[in-house]
């Protein structure tokens, strides 16, 4: 009995060391074939931030990354509905409002500038206590001024450098010192836009004086594929943008559908909502539409009237449709967008308190439009893996514990 104690206490033994050995092996195997942890946070001024973020995502997740959302509201919706696999954080939004017309918009948003400015401190270091407690290696921040740290390589995605104000020259010039101020915190900034053809954004993406930091254009940023399907919708029109803008231009097409008799097609912009609004028969109506049905019902309208915002605009610009953009009112970037799209002429533009649907159809019929061609590039994978040597080179170059 004593010698067969002994055996089994001697097996335990060999067990035990070699199930450590093991571990410390699978281990040191998990850790050499660890993924580069991304952690990817887009802006909640309107769902147009989280839209283009959607190309990001997919293409980190090609690229062998792990991939951590951090958003909440209806930006939270819209990519736990694309992404329903990730893992998602919660992160506060900035929740700007508009004024109801341009003068109080552009007051409203010099007004909410304190408010911005603490949540930019507090996303600062909320950064850093997730840095540690998910072991995150990078971080992808769409126009979140306070998701840099230097414990990690930090991105800035923007296609404003240049940012348009109600104030003149002077007032952007100072704005753009504010706004690089920021940038220069990160390591890389990502421009959705092409450096010198085919550029969408003018001079929000493409001023004299660039960032300190290193500037990657990344091509066209948006979720959809052109799909040869045939027209079913004369019309399409897409809701977007912070409230209360975005009622009173719903307000605005649903009055004007009263007496409209060909088929179109209505998204409200409103991932989180399932409420419903009264519409003729012929009209379609959808709070929101996953990525896959919205590129159909995008390639299957013959025209969209839609907001000025810049991923709408990438997204019409990648599918070569044709286009009424009206502005929001107040909001500078979209009214410069409209117009140097209707320049180009690749967009008619309208003024939200100008449209009548009757009057911007005859104009349309009338518009020499111009198709945008797109010249597909691997400008986002060259940007990625940019940043993936950044990191790698940190991680080189930091110094080593000794004895480990």
């Amino acid at each position: 009995m004593i010698f067969h104690k002994k055996l089994i206490t001697n097996l335990q033994y060999f067990i035990l060391i070699n199930n450590k050995f093991l571990s410390a092996i699978m281990t040191t195997s998990k850790v050499s074939a660890k993924k580069t942890k991304v952690l990817v946070a887009p802006l909640d001024w309107g769902l147009g931030h989280a839209a283009r973020c959607i190309q990001i995502i997919k293409e980190l997740l090609l690229n062998g990354y792990e991939v951590i959302i951090a958003c909440d509201g209806p930006q939270l919706q819209l990519l736990t509905k694309e992404f329903p696999l990730l893992y998602f954080v919660n992160l506060e939004g900035y929740k700007v409002s508009y004024g109801r017309n341009s003068f109080f918009t552009a007051l409203k948003i010099i007004i909410q500038f304190p408010k911005i400015l603490i949540q930019i401190n507090r996303e600062k270091k909320w950064l850093d206590e997730i840095i540690s407690k998910e072991k995150i290696d990078m971080v992808i921040s769409d126009n979140r001024y306070g998701l840099c740290s230097t414990r990690i390589i930090s991105v800035f995605v923007t296609h404003q450098l240049y940012i348009k104000t109600p104030f003149g020259r002077i007032g952007n010039q100072l704005l753009q010192k504010i706004n690089y101020k920021y940038i220069n915190k990160f390591n890389f900034c990502w421009l959705p836009d092409f450096p010198e053809q085919h550029q969408l954004a003018g001079n929000l993406s493409h001023p004299k004086k660039k960032p300190g930091v290193p500037v990657h254009y990344v091509g066209l940023l948006s979720r959809f594929e052109t799909r040869n399907l045939p027209i079913f919708y004369k019309l399409m029109f897409v809701i977007s943008g912070p409230e209360p803008q975005r009622t009173i231009f719903e307000n605005i097409i649903l009055k004007e559908l009263r007496h409209y008799k060909d088929k179109a097609i209505l998204i409200r912009g409103l991932p989180d909502r399932h409420d419903k609004v009264a519409a003729p028969s012929n009209i379609d109506v959808f709070n929101h539409l996953r990525s896959t049905e919205m590129n159909d019902a995008i390639c299957a309208s013959e025209l969209v009237i839609c907001r000025s915002g810049y991923s709408s605009i990438m997204d019409l610009s990648r599918l070569g449709k044709k286009s009424i953009l009206i502005p929001t009112p107040g909001q500078t970037e979209q009214e410069y967008l409209a117009d140097y799209l209707y320049q180009k002429k690749y967009a008619i533009k309208i003024k939200q308190k100008d449209f009548c649907l009757e009057h911007a159809l005859a104009i349309a019929r009338a518009f020499p439009y111009k198709k945008y061609n797109e010249e597909r590039n691997d400008m986002l994978t060259e940007a990625i893996r940019s940043a993936e040597t950044k990191r790698k080179e940190k991680i080189s170059s930091q110094p080593q514990v000794p004895g480990i």
